[in-house]
């Protein structure tokens, strides 16, 4: 099969289009999905770079955490899929691939609204916003949430998801003109960040002087101290990503005096148990939402898979609103 293949690391150049092995046959849990789609993401540059190798069992020079597809064959185990569903889900590598063998559990079937292109923008996205902000930030009633990097494919999710479920969304960006496409979404209140973070002010002036409630942090150490600052009495801060930095100071006391709950993420690392759960999560809490049209992915660039290069440079260009995706 065809795979996107990581010669060495480093650079976008390092990339190609190589013939590589068969996954191996379907046994009990497995099923083979033939990919049509699949995400590109951030960890997708470290791991070219890398700077972030995937947990055992997969391989550091095949990408790839999202796919859409069709189900090729499947265990003895599996009861509720065949060949030919057309499915989607997260993975801990090797999505960028022709075929891909995962348990079963971390599959989804794809709405009929949506194509394999669509379908592909979604899992890691969705999943990983729906588990950060509402299972595990229980984001509700009337509460706030703060969305940093909002016009990413994580904050994107957030943002719709949260006013899916009725509440306000505040989101900051580098640029304005991302603020003002999210506004399409539903967006109440856009911050621009640029240079050095001090947004707490206005994320005060903009909610009563009270704070918010849950913020899902996708930038990382630089916002730290302000994001303490910008938290209601018993906020939540969701840790996802660490674009500005993995190191901080901050005054332990503002954490205390406020009762704040720090809470740090990742779904790469882990079990297949607990991927399962929020892929569970996912199904129920999501899905009738995108069949709805309630929420919907967000598709910025189409690359084809001899285009891998390209689709690297532009994703770390920070030109894209969205997901950038590679059509097979």
């Amino acid at each position: 099969m065809k795979a996107v293949y990581i010669k060495e690391f480093g650079g976008p150049e390092n990339l190609e289009i190589r013939d590589v092995a068969d996954p191996a046959k379907a046994v009990g849990n497995d099923a083979v999905v033939r990919v049509k789609a699949a995400g590109l993401n951030r960890a997708d540059l470290l791991q070219r770079r890398g700077l972030y190798p995937p947990p055992s069992g997969y391989s550091p020079n095949i990408p790839g955490l999202e796919f859409a597809g069709e189900i090729e064959e499947t265990g003895d185990s599996v009861r509720d899929l065949r060949k030919g569903d057309r499915v989607f889900g997260i993975t801990a590598g090797d999505a960028q691939a022709e075929f891909l063998k995962i348990d079963h559990r971390l599959l989804t079937r794809i709405p009929d609204n949506l194509s394999f292109t669509d379908a592909a923008a979604v899992p890691e996205a969705f999943i990983t916003a729906h588990d950060a902000v509402f299972t595990q930030g229980r984001l509700k009633g009337d509460e706030t949430l703060l969305v940093h990097a909002v016009g990413s494919g994580v904050g994107l999710a957030a943002l719709q998801l949260a006013k899916a479920n009725g509440h306000r969304v505040i989101g900051t960006s580098r640029t304005a003109e991302k603020l003002a496409r999210c506004r399409e979404f539903g967006l109440d209140e856009g911050i621009t960040v640029a240079g050095e973070p001090n947004f707490s002010d206005k994320v005060l002036a903009g909610n009563d002087g009270r704070g918010v409630d849950v913020i899902l942090d996708l930038v990382g150490g630089a916002y730290f101290e302000q994001n303490l600052k910008s938290l209601a009495l018993k906020g939540r801060l969701l840790l996802v990503g660490m674009t500005s930095g993995s190191t901080t100071q901050f005054n332990l006391g503002v954490a205390l005096s406020k009762r704040l709950t720090i809470i740090g993420t990742v779904l790469r690392a882990r079990s297949i148990e607990d991927k399962a759960a929020a892929t569970d999560a996912f199904r129920i809490g999501v899905i009738p939402l995108l069949v709805s049209g309630a929420v919907r992915p967000t598709v910025d660039r189409v690359f084809g898979l001899q285009d891998v290069r390209a689709a690297h440079e532009y994703l770390e260009s920070n030109e894209s609103f969205g997901k950038v995706i590679l059509e097979f």
